[in-house]
Parts: C-alpha cells; structure tokens; sequence
C-alpha cells in the first residue's frame, strides 16, 4: 500500500477544490452561519439579529485562520451579485403608500440616506481593515 503524503492526502485534496468552485456549496455554509446565528439569538434571548451573530462568527473563523477567504468567496460573490433584488420588495412597498411622499417620506429619506452612509463606512473600513491583515500574512 502506497502511503507516501502525496498520496495519503490526495481525496481530501479532491474534497477542498470541489468546495472552492461550489457556490451552492459555499453559499449553503453563509447561509448555515445566519441559521446558527438565529439559533443562538433565539436561545440567548440577545437583542441581535441572528444573521449578525452569525456573520460575527463566520469573521472570527476567517481572523482566526479557521477558514480561508476561497471558502466563501464563490458564495458571496453570488449575494454580491444579486443584492439589488434584496431591495426591491421595499422600494415597491413605497410606492403603495402615498404618505410617504410627504414630510414623513422626507424623514425617512433622510434615515435611509443616513443609514447607507454609515453602512457605506463601515464597510469601507473593514474592507481596508481586512486588507491590512491580508497584506501583513502576506495571503
């Protein structure tokens, strides 16, 4: 029996180039995180959204080193790519409600417009906060 590494390691070798070029896969475990994080919202009693417990713990997975970027890369690179029709169900809602177009729409154009801002930010900055760490491990 041929147990050089090579060899020995070469189905879980198989395994990993599967999961990197699945993005059902990969979309499955983002998705898995946001269950788990909902779970855990739910049975800690936290004022958090599960899908930010979960995303929380998909980020400490991948600043520990627990889980590469390529393991997820795939599937949010789908979400990416369709997060436009996350919104539109809202943006038709607004348009069924002809208050919304008066002092009230106004204030929460102003809310919305505040939010983006903010999310725009923090975006910004964990982007460039992970691409620090990337450079300095040289991934």
């Amino acid at each position: 029996m041929d147990t050089a590494p090579h060899t020995r390691f070469r189905p879980l070798t198989r395994l990993r180039r599967l999961w990197r070029r699945s993005r059902l896969a990969q979309l499955g475990l983002i998705v898995g995180f946001w269950a788990f994080g909902d779970v855990v919202a739910r049975w800690s009693g936290l004022p958090v959204p599960g899908g930010v417990i979960g995303m929380v713990l998909l980020l400490a997975l991948l600043l520990g080193h627990g889980l590469g970027p390529a393991s997820i890369r795939r599937g949010a690179d789908v979400l990416l790519a369709d997060m436009l029709l996350f919104f539109v169900p809202a943006v038709m809602g607004l348009l069924d409600h002809r208050e919304f177009l008066g002092v009230l729409g106004l204030k929460l154009f102003a809310v919305i417009l505040l939010g983006t801002l903010a999310v725009m930010a923090g975006t910004a900055l964990t982007v460039d906060l992970v691409q620090r760490l990337v450079a300095r491990h040289g991934r």
